[in-house]
């Protein structure tokens, strides 16, 4: 098969890109850089530079190539910048999907993955959350992507495009041989941030609350590994050759809290990371843990890296290695 990853250049699109490679896939790369780096890509990956919002460059890309699937990463992710910029995300990710979507549909693609998110789900009514779990998007960047998947919604109506959201939690960790990672400047997510306080990058980490509802007062979270987010998209692809359409959530399961993360990132990296609490930040809910049920007994889906240690030691391993991520020579 032959796949278009968008933003391949990117966090998590760099390993799903490695392991389709890996299986035997052909991949064209779509990426304009603004976050990605192109050395994440993989050398067998042929790579366009090149802007979703720039409908004829994207013509131009599926009138070069015959694909069987697509794989949508490229995107603006981060809730904070929704909430003060929120056209990047209501307008520029909804506009940037659409006109993949339109080429996609104009060229007979059938199959499409998109990288949701947890943000659908600002105020859930139970918990771990379901996929059937009501949309209350938490931010503009939450509202965009909730926006693509109604797109999807049609193309499945009216022309039989079959799609995949995967809605994933915390995406941590890095590739296990330690040859790509995590890569953001400035940096937002928690794992990296204590990891660069480690390394003396950063004096401390700031706890943003610590009055929560929870065991110790901090934030739990349901961290994924990225090698099993990749998993996930890959059996997702090849689920939908049934022409049926899915939503899925992705997580482990189980929540940790801020402190239990930074407790074992001080074990792991045997260094005295220092940190102290400060305000809570606007909209963060005290607990957000997946039910990954349904694609574990549809898909067979079963997370290998799903304990703590193993997301932050692979983590720790790409970080020390590449301290200045993909610019470390």
């Amino acid at each position: 098969m032959k796949v278009l990853v968008t933003g391949g250049a990117g966090y998590i699109g760099s390993h799903v890109t490695d392991m389709l490679i890996d299986r035997g896939y052909e991949v064209v790369v779509l990426d304009n850089l603004y976050t990605g780096h192109r050395e994440a890509v993989h050398e067998k990956a042929v790579f366009v530079e090149a802007d979703l919002l720039d409908h004829p460059a994207v013509k131009q890309v599926f009138d070069a190539h015959k694909f069987d699937g697509i794989l949508h990463f490229a995107s603006h992710t981060l809730v904070g910048e929704s909430m003060e910029k929120p056209w990047l995300y209501l307008r520029d990710n909804v506009v940037a999907a659409s006109n993949l979507l339109e080429e996609a549909a104009e060229h007979g693609v059938k199959r499409f993955i998109l990288s949701s998110t947890a943000n659908l789900f600002d105020d859930p009514e139970k918990l771990p959350i379901v996929a059937e779990e009501r949309i209350v998007p938490g931010s503009p960047y939450g509202e965009s992507k909730y926006m693509i998947e109604r797109q999807l919604y049609w193309m499945d109506r009216l022309y039989g495009m079959a799609s995949c959201c995967l809605r994933y939690f915390n995406a941590s960790g890095a590739h296990p041989d330690g040859h790509i990672g995590e890569d953001h400047t400035p940096e937002y997510h928690l794992i990296p941030i204590i990891l660069q306080a480690a390394l003396g990058q950063r004096e401390k980490l700031t706890i943003f609350g610590d009055d929560y509802p929870t065991p110790d007062g901090t934030c739990v979270r349901d961290y994924v590994h990225v090698m099993d987010l990749a998993e996930a998209h890959i059996l997702a692809l090849e689920a939908l050759a049934d022409g049926k359409s899915r939503k899925y959530n992705l997580g482990n399961g189980h929540g940790y809290s801020i402190r239990e993360v930074l407790d074992m990132a001080r074990q792991i990296t045997g260094k005295d990371i220092k940190a102290e609490s400060g305000p809570r930040r606007p909209g963060d809910p005290a607990t957000l843990i997946a039910d990954s049920t349904r694609i574990q007994e549809e898909l067979g889906w079963q997370p290998e890296f799903n304990q703590l240690h193993q997301i932050i030691e692979t983590a720790w391993n790409w970080h020390k290695t590449h301290p200045e991520g993909y610019a470390t020579k």
